[in-house]
């Protein structure tokens, strides 16, 4: 169901919207890399108790909270919404409930400004955080997307268009992260927690499995290792849980780090990219931005890795990938829903 709306040679300033899980954000993007505004609301401690996101909860907070956002957003970059040439949401994947707060105040929105927005793909949100900081970052390139809910390693063939060379077969990088750091008894999220123990923490004090599959080599599973710490907590006594926490954790982490660092150097070799983009949740991890720089540098790979306010969820990401959807006219539509997975594959991200 298309709309009208006032056409423009250039949309230069976009309100960007992210609602896919459980941090409501809001952006002024201009001119595509240049954030005016980001203004995130986050329920992590409101979740905490339940050890993870709750998804009615989650919808909830966010109706709460996206007109104060936006407005936040907007005052923040000294904007209007009459300043405001286009609006970019996420549409997906993520919580459906979630997804639709966002999807619905955009087309509203957009709809009452009279200007096009655009429905964004939450994984080319992500690997389009690294255009914010690398202005020289141009595709095609290799990329590894690793969060909570997913873990991939794609050739971006054109802005917005992806080839999947290798993904998850069952837990994401950053899904193992948490789910690990619950077993370790960590409060969620935790992969931050698990990052921090780990740098006081021997890494080759316990030889956790490092999953090598048939079939599609440049796939990950992390099933295995989660199994694995599971076992191994369950076979010490407590006080040497304790004693040993720090190595438990760096342990842990490194295997993760060390199949994502092996995984995509070997797709780096098949492919002969020299320019690899690491975006994500995951990104923000210290031990995988050391060893991911010291194997492109072995190979001669130049890294982007995003700004660590950047590799979470956020708007200003969305905004991004938003402002090449709207070069190439590629606007939403009144009927477009929110989807709680999207295949991320050679078609646009609509």
């Amino acid at each position: 169901m298309p709309y009208k709306f006032k056409e423009k040679d250039n949309y230069d300033l976009i309100l960007a919207i992210e609602t896919s899980c459980d941090e409501t954000s809001a952006s002024v993007i201009q001119g595509g890399n240049d954030v005016l505004s980001l203004v995130i609301s986050s329920q992590i401690k409101e979740h905490q108790k339940y050890g993870g996101v709750v998804p009615e909860v989650a919808s909830r907070r966010h109706m709460e909270n996206i007109s104060i956002v936006v407005l936040s957003a907007l005052e923040q970059a000294d904007k209007t919404f009459e300043d405001i040439d286009a609006v970019a949401v996420t549409k997906g994947p993520g919580l459906v409930g979630a997804l639709l707060v966002g999807v619905s105040y955009a087309k509203g929105l957009a709809l009452s400004l009279n200007i096009p927005f655009v429905g964004v793909h939450h994984i080319d949100g992500h690997v389009s955080s690294n255009y914010l900081t690398h202005n020289e970052l141009k595709p095609p390139y290799l990329s590894l997307v690793v969060s909570g809910g997913h873990s991939l390693i794609a050739e971006c063939e054109d802005y917005g268009r992806y080839k999947i060379l290798g993904t998850t077969r069952d837990d994401a990088a950053g899904e193992a992260f948490d789910k690990g750091a619950r077993l370790m008894g960590l409060p969620y999220p935790g992969g931050r927690e698990i990052d921090e123990l780990a740098k006081k923490g021997d890494a080759e004090k316990i030889d956790f499995p490092r999953a090598r599959l048939k079939g599609n080599q440049l796939d990950f599973s992390f099933s295995g290792v989660k199994t694995a710490l599971r076992q191994h907590i369950d076979k010490i006594s407590e006080e040497e849980f304790k004693e040993n926490l720090c190595d438990i954790a760096s342990s842990y982490q490194e295997a993760i780090v060390d199949v994502l660092v092996s995984n995509t150097k070997e797709a780096l070799i098949k492919t002969r990219y020299k320019s690899l983009s690491i975006a994500g949740g995951v990104a923000a991890n210290s031990r995988l931005r050391k060893a991911m720089q010291q194997m492109c540098d072995s190979i001669d790979v130049k890294l982007y890795l995003p700004e660590l306010k950047y590799c979470g969820d956020n708007a200003a990401m969305i905004g991004a990938a938003g402002h090449y959807m709207l070069k190439n006219e590629e606007y939403g539509k009144l009927d477009m829903n929110a989807k709680s997975y999207i295949p991320l594959g050679e078609s646009k991200c609509l």
